[in-house]
C-alpha cells in the first residue's frame, strides 16, 4: 500500500531513519579482531626474561604458567596474584582445568627463593609434574 501524504512538505522530508546492519557488521568485525589479538596480546606483555639453555627441549603438554618477575612478583594467566592466595588460586585452576603440569616461568634475575616457594605450593595444590620454563641458548 502506498503511503499517503498530506502535503507536499511531507512528502519532500527527508528520510530520518538509521539503518543499523551496517553499524552490527562492523560492531561484530570488531569484536572478532579483538578475540583473536587479546592472547597475542597477553604474551607480549610477559616481562619475564628467561634464562637461557642449550638443552631447552619444546614441549606439546598442556600446562598452567606461572610467570614469577625479578621482584618477586606472581603472575598467573597474566593476573597478579599474592603469595597468600597462590595456593588456593593454584588448587581452584588445578582442579577445574584438569591440567597436572605447573611451568614456572621466573625471569633470570629473580631470586632462587622465590622459585622454590612457587614450585613447594604447586605441589601442595596438586601438581604432578612441574617445569621451568628457558630459553633456547642454540647459536643460529
Amino acid at each position: 500500500m502506498k503511503k499517503q501524504y498530506h502535503t507536499i512538505d511531507e512528502k519532500y522530508a527527508p528520510f530520518a531513519e538509521i539503518n543499523m546492519i551496517p553499524f552490527i557488521d562492523i560492531a561484530l568485525v570488531l569484536l572478532i579482531i579483538f578475540m583473536v589479538i587479546t592472547p597475542i596480546l597477553v604474551q607480549s606483555v610477559l616481562r619475564v626474561n628467561l634464562p637461557k639453555a642449550s638443552t631447552s627441549v619444546p614441549s606439546s603438554e598442556q600446562v598452567l604458567e606461572v610467570q614469577i618477575e625479578k621482584d618477586g612478583t606472581i603472575l598467573l594467566k597474566g593476573r597478579t596474584i599474592s603469595k597468600e592466595s597462590l595456593e588456593s588460586t593454584l588448587v581452584a585452576y588445578l582442579s577445574n582445568s584438569g591440567k597436572n603440569s605447573v611451568l614456572i616461568q621466573a625471569d633470570k634475575e629473580t631470586p632462587f627463593d622465590y622459585v622454590v616457594y612457587v614450585m613447594d605450593i604447586a605441589k601442595k595444590a596438586g601438581a604432578n609434574k612441574l617445569g621451568v620454563a628457558v630459553k633456547s641458548s642454540e647459536k643460529q
